[in-house]
Protein backbone atom coordinates (compact mmCIF):
# COMPACT_ATOMS: atom_id res chain seq x y z
CA UNK A 1 0.00 0.00 0.00
CA UNK A 2 3.12 2.03 0.87
CA UNK A 3 4.06 1.97 -3.01
CA UNK A 4 0.58 2.57 -4.21
CA UNK A 5 0.45 5.67 -2.08
CA UNK A 6 3.57 6.83 -3.46
CA UNK A 7 2.56 6.23 -7.03
CA UNK A 8 -0.59 8.12 -5.92
CA UNK A 9 1.28 11.15 -5.03
CA UNK A 10 4.27 11.19 -7.01
CA UNK A 11 1.73 11.09 -10.06
CA UNK A 12 -0.30 13.77 -8.78
CA UNK A 13 2.93 15.71 -8.46
CA UNK A 14 3.58 15.61 -11.81
CA UNK A 15 0.05 16.63 -13.62
CA UNK A 16 -0.10 19.07 -11.14
CA UNK A 17 3.91 20.35 -12.16
CA UNK A 18 2.65 20.13 -15.77
CA UNK A 19 -0.44 21.95 -15.28
CA UNK A 20 1.19 24.57 -13.59
CA UNK A 21 3.80 25.14 -16.33
CA UNK A 22 0.92 25.23 -18.75
CA UNK A 23 -0.87 28.00 -16.69
CA UNK A 24 2.73 30.22 -16.66
CA UNK A 25 4.03 29.43 -19.97
CA UNK A 26 0.69 30.00 -22.13
CA UNK A 27 0.06 33.09 -19.85
CA UNK A 28 3.00 34.28 -21.06
CA UNK A 29 3.26 33.21 -24.84
CA UNK A 30 -0.71 33.38 -25.68
CA UNK A 31 -2.20 30.17 -27.43
CA UNK A 32 -0.54 29.86 -30.67
CA UNK A 33 1.07 27.26 -32.43
CA UNK A 34 5.00 28.67 -31.33
CA UNK A 35 4.11 28.23 -27.85
CA UNK A 36 3.52 23.95 -29.08
CA UNK A 37 6.79 23.95 -30.39
CA UNK A 38 9.21 25.14 -27.75
CA UNK A 39 11.35 23.39 -25.08
CA UNK A 40 8.81 24.01 -22.57
CA UNK A 41 5.93 22.37 -24.12
CA UNK A 42 8.10 18.77 -24.74
CA UNK A 43 9.25 18.84 -20.98
CA UNK A 44 5.38 19.31 -20.26
CA UNK A 45 4.04 16.33 -22.73
CA UNK A 46 7.08 14.04 -21.29
CA UNK A 47 5.94 14.85 -17.73
CA UNK A 48 2.66 14.45 -18.65
CA UNK A 49 3.22 11.24 -20.59
CA UNK A 50 5.65 9.79 -17.07
CA UNK A 51 2.10 10.81 -15.09
CA UNK A 52 0.08 9.07 -17.47
CA UNK A 53 1.78 5.82 -16.63
CA UNK A 54 1.75 5.79 -13.02
CA UNK A 55 -2.26 6.63 -13.68
CA UNK A 56 -2.43 3.26 -15.60
CA UNK A 57 -0.92 1.77 -12.74
CA UNK A 58 -3.21 2.74 -10.03
CA UNK A 59 -5.82 1.23 -12.27
CA UNK A 60 -4.63 -2.23 -12.18
CA UNK A 61 -3.80 -2.07 -8.34
CA UNK A 62 -6.85 0.04 -7.29
CA UNK A 63 -10.42 0.54 -7.98
CA UNK A 64 -11.49 3.18 -10.29
CA UNK A 65 -13.44 5.23 -8.39
CA UNK A 66 -11.36 5.31 -4.93
CA UNK A 67 -7.95 6.07 -7.29
CA UNK A 68 -9.47 8.76 -9.38
CA UNK A 69 -11.45 10.08 -5.88
CA UNK A 70 -8.06 10.46 -4.30
CA UNK A 71 -6.24 12.20 -7.53
CA UNK A 72 -8.84 14.61 -7.18
CA UNK A 73 -8.26 15.68 -3.74
CA UNK A 74 -4.41 15.22 -4.05
CA UNK A 75 -5.11 17.68 -7.06
CA UNK A 76 -7.11 19.86 -4.95
CA UNK A 77 -4.43 20.28 -2.73
CA UNK A 78 -1.43 20.24 -4.41
CA UNK A 79 -2.88 22.97 -7.07
CA UNK A 80 -3.64 24.99 -4.20
CA UNK A 81 -0.33 25.08 -2.69
CA UNK A 82 1.40 25.72 -6.34
CA UNK A 83 -0.76 28.48 -6.88
CA UNK A 84 -0.42 29.89 -3.62
CA UNK A 85 3.39 29.88 -3.14
CA UNK A 86 4.42 30.31 -7.06
CA UNK A 87 1.41 32.54 -8.65
CA UNK A 88 0.44 34.48 -5.70
CA UNK A 89 -3.39 33.36 -5.64
CA UNK A 90 -4.82 33.75 -2.47
CA UNK A 91 -8.33 32.06 -1.95
CA UNK A 92 -10.98 33.94 0.55
CA UNK A 93 -11.78 32.49 3.10
CA UNK A 94 -14.74 30.70 2.14
CA UNK A 95 -12.65 29.69 -0.99
CA UNK A 96 -10.21 27.76 1.58
CA UNK A 97 -13.17 26.22 3.49
CA UNK A 98 -14.68 24.94 0.42
CA UNK A 99 -11.30 23.59 -0.66
CA UNK A 100 -11.48 21.68 2.87
CA UNK A 101 -14.95 20.40 2.49
CA UNK A 102 -14.30 19.43 -1.23
CA UNK A 103 -11.48 17.20 0.18
CA UNK A 104 -12.75 15.95 3.30
CA UNK A 105 -15.72 14.82 1.03
CA UNK A 106 -13.24 13.26 -1.65
CA UNK A 107 -11.42 11.39 1.38
CA UNK A 108 -14.23 10.22 3.00
CA UNK A 109 -15.47 8.78 -0.46
CA UNK A 110 -12.78 7.34 -1.36
CA UNK A 111 -12.47 5.43 2.37
CA UNK A 112 -14.96 2.90 1.30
Amino acid sequence: MNRILAILLGTQLLYSISDFMGRAYMSRHGFRPAAFWSLWFLVYLVIRQVAMVGQLYLFVHVPLGKSMALLGAVSIVISNALGWLFLGEVLSLYGYLGVFLAVTAILIMAAR
